[in-house]
């Protein structure tokens, strides 16, 4: 069993914070495109929520992962889908490796700040060229004496006008390109380091959202998180995590938007009876609900397996393909049944809408998740037998 009543009064607390510390606030911040990160992330931290399955020495509850997706799970319950993405990221995508690989003396300088909620973090990925296809970024860090000097750009990054540090990925050689990169840690305010622009994005609005650029920024190699060349490794196993993560967040946000829907055309007459009394509402709402709980067992029995030390890299991936499926699925379903009022954006679900859409690109598109999926099954074509053939 993935939870059991050790994780109950956890669950409470948090449900508890979101409750009085967030969901009164979302609609302001979703008005703004932005939220608090520093004042959020500090409460979180003080409650020891974005270290959870952290190592105690550094500030972290030294738990196992099962109560990370606890977390994520509840975090469902916030009113959109930024805020939940952005807490995402300071603790299950920016700094799993870091927790992982780092040495002592880096883990001190940039894990135990992220853990307390003292600074917030962002995960440097993605580049306009090379989004899914993180093998062919760009970034360069170039030796010289004991500095990396970096130059390059990444797009797409989530926290990043707040961030105080990012996790940055990049190609620190010239050998082959799933062996010359590295993950870095970069202080924001190091001299280069620009905020190009915030992003205006379709959905998750409450989330800031940046383009970054690196002219000739010079860290010290000893930010530099475990072997050099071992950085997208190290970045493969932290989307495990990740992907794991995201699908989790889902569960919960799905379910509120069937419940609100249920509600809306239970209450909702037309044609002189409740919409809710329409067998095609209510058999495609009980359809839904039966996916969500479908993804949930995909989620837990993945969960167990990651706690009991096992690679769970195919049902990671699996979850993380079903719930981006979802993402486009329930929300466009429910927002039908409720008319007009769904494409307002003062209801819910229109934001759910809109937000839920990244599932699928996030963190890997659907299309590489099937990729993965068809090198388990053996059903991916070899390319080397297309180069023979000619």
């Amino acid at each position: 069993m993935l939870f059991t009543q050790d994780h109950e009064e956890p669950r409470r607390i948090l449900q508890k914070f979101i409750a009085s510390e967030i969901n009164p606030h979302v609609d302001e911040w979703e008005k703004a495109q932005i939220f608090p990160a520093h004042e959020l992330f500090k409460k979180l931290g003080d409650l020891g929520f974005l270290g959870l399955n952290k190592p105690v020495e550094y500030g972290g509850q030294g738990l196992d992962y099962s109560y990370a997706l606890m977390m994520a799970e509840e975090l469902g319950t916030i009113n959109c889908g930024g805020v939940p993405m952005a807490i995402g990221v300071q603790t299950d995508m920016a700094t799993p490796a870091l927790a992982r690989f780092g040495s002592d003396e880096l883990r001190r300088e940039f894990l135990v700040p992220a853990i307390a909620g003292d600074q917030v973090v962002s995960i440097g990925v993605s580049e306009p060229s090379a989004g899914s296809d993180v093998a062919s970024i760009k970034t360069n860090a170039v030796s010289d004496g004991d500095d990396y000097v970096i130059n390059g750009g990444k797009m797409w990054i989530t926290n990043g006008t707040q961030a105080d540090w990012i996790c940055l990925l990049a190609n620190t050689s010239e050998g082959p390109k799933h062996r010359n990169k590295s993950l870095i840690c970069v202080p924001m305010t190091t001299k280069g380091v620009t905020v190009a622009r915030k992003l205006d994005k379709m959905g998750m609005h409450s989330s800031d959202t940046a383009q970054i650029f690196f002219d000739n920024v010079r860290v010290p190699k000893r930010n530099r998180i475990g072997e050099e060349g071992f950085g997208f490794m190290y970045q493969m196993v932290q989307f495990q995590e990740e992907r794991l993560w995201g699908a989790a967040a889902c569960i919960k946000a799905h379910e509120k938007t069937i419940q609100e829907t249920i509600e809306y055309t239970r209450n909702r007459k037309a044609f002189g009876q409740s919409l809710l009394d329409n067998q095609v509402v209510h058999f495609r709402l009980a359809e839904l609900q039966t996916e969500v709980e479908l993804l949930r067992s995909l989620v837990y029995r993945a969960g167990e397996a990651l706690v009991a030390g096992k690679d769970v890299t195919q049902l990671a991936t699996m979850a993380k393909l079903k719930a981006g499926r979802l993402g486009r699925e329930v929300p466009d379903a429910c927002l039908q049944f409720w008319g007009g009022m769904g494409f307002m954006n003062e209801t819910l679900v229109s934001r759910s809408y809109r937000d839920s859409r990244l599932t699928s690109i996030g963190g890997g598109a659907d299309e590489v998740m099937l990729g993965i999926l068809c090198k388990f099954m053996g059903t991916l074509p070899d390319p080397r037998a297309k180069k023979t053939e000619k």
